[in-house]
């Protein structure tokens, strides 16, 4: 018990005179601190960075495609195709149509939820305001058991609306905006290739997906595109199991109806495609990976650098206190006493810069997130890991003086002046 408490006292002893010592010497003490806060300031960037980029990946994902949810078309792809490969797929899959659509809810709706969707580009007018190239989309009302639609006035589409092919629209956050400024668009009425339609939704902004804005979108019932515009070429399909998160099952159900539905014998590859939830997050996952392999050696090389500036001032700090060593040393003080507390002042330097960056850095992410609309936050967890890191930097910047300080010859330092 007793030498516990002669080991805290000494503890104690060791970091008052690190504390004094740096901030006796604010210029030296802020030089290394200023290091250690750029160090910290990375690493908390680089790891808010990945962090914001996989829950990035996740909520697009979940606007743009749907969690857990996969995509049947007759063409399909995360990326780019060849011209080669798609005329291949043109020939080979034939479109997919309502009558498929009705064979798949009827053989696969126990298991699996199926929402069809169809595309195009108009303009869409209220009063004497237009809104120009719109991403309309004709659905069902399941699309939004699939996909997060972020509905932020109003409802989505009912199966009942899809039924009689109503005439009512769920308009994107743009065209809110542009269409309806300073008003409330709920009842609203907007046109759509000359026809009539009611808003009953708007989607809170959502943001942009792959380069393709998310708020530019109005949803109408299928029905209703196909009475507006004709029948569309081909639906694609978007799916996903009733229960659980596992995809597979029910991929291999929808695969199987629909290959009985066109007659495809066994050993006879598909001719529609099948996309993935992996695939289409494929991209920004990618960019997390690269990200994530990159934070490594930029975090090392940022530390690496602290921790030399740090070391440097702290070998100013031995040699300005070489009499004042020399002179406690003859009075008592020991090697190790010496030693804490050259490591204790490294240490609270590195602390002192470490708790600066993760703050300012922490600042300036929080206003950028509110001035471009993203959601970064800083985790208590990387703070953690912040501070950790700059504390382990000021022990190692600390060693090398703390040794050379306990060799100083007492004799010669004595006599310095």
């Amino acid at each position: 018990m007793a030498d516990t408490m002669t080991r805290v006292r000494e503890l104690r002893e060791a970091v008052f005179q690190g504390a004094a010592s740096a901030w006796g010497n604010p210029l030296r003490a802020g030089l290394g601190a200023l290091a250690i806060a750029v160090a910290v300031a990375t690493i908390v960037v680089v790891v808010t960075a990945i962090d914001g980029v996989g829950r990035y990946a996740r909520t697009v994902g979940a606007r743009a495609f749907g969690s857990d949810t996969f995509l049947v078309a007759q063409i399909a792809s995360s990326g780019n195709i060849s011209r080669r490969e798609l005329a291949e797929k043109q020939q080979r899959n034939p479109a997919i149509r309502r009558s498929d659509l009705r064979f798949l809810e009827r053989h696969a709706d126990g298991d699996v939820i199926l929402a069809s969707t169809v595309q195009r580009v108009a303009d869409v007018i209220a009063a004497n305001r237009k809104f120009q190239n719109a991403s309309v989309t004709g659905t069902t009302a399941t699309l939004a058991e699939l996909r997060d639609l972020g509905i932020g006035e109003g409802r989505f589409l009912r199966r009942e609306e899809e039924l009689r092919g109503a005439q009512v629209a769920v308009i994107g956050a743009d065209l809110a905006d542009e269409l309806f400024p300073g008003q409330d668009p709920l009842a609203a009425s907007i046109r759509v290739a000359g026809r009539k339609f009611e808003v009953i939704g708007v989607q809170a902004r959502l943001g942009a997906s792959g380069g393709t804005s998310l708020d530019r979108s109005v949803y109408i019932p299928i029905t209703t595109f196909e009475r507006v515009f004709g029948p569309p070429p081909s639906l694609s399909v978007f799916a996903r199991p009733r229960t659980g998160d596992d995809t597979a099952p029910a991929e291999g159900i929808v695969r199987s109806a629909l290959r009985a539905r066109r007659q495809l014998q066994p050993g006879v590859a598909d001719n529609f495609d099948v996309l993935l939830p992996e695939a289409a997050r494929g991209f920004v996952e990618n960019l997390a990976r690269r990200i994530s392999a990159a934070a490594g050696p930029i975090s090392a090389m940022a530390l690496l650098a602290a921790i030399v500036v740090v070391t440097n001032t702290m070998l100013v700090s031995v040699t300005q206190k070489t009499r004042e060593i020399g002179v406690r040393r003859a009075l008592g003080a020991s090697r190790t006493q010496i030693m804490r507390e050259v490591v204790a002042e490294s240490i609270l330097v590195s602390l002192a810069g470490g708790a600066a960056g993760t703050v300012l850095t922490a600042l300036v992410l929080s206003t950028i997130a509110s001035a471009v609309g993203l959601a970064i936050v800083v985790r208590g967890s990387t703070v953690a890991w912040a501070l950790a890191a700059a504390a382990l930097s000021g022990l190692l910047a600390g060693y090398y003086p703390a040794r050379r300080a306990t060799r100083i010859d007492v004799i010669a330092a004595v006599r310095a002046e």
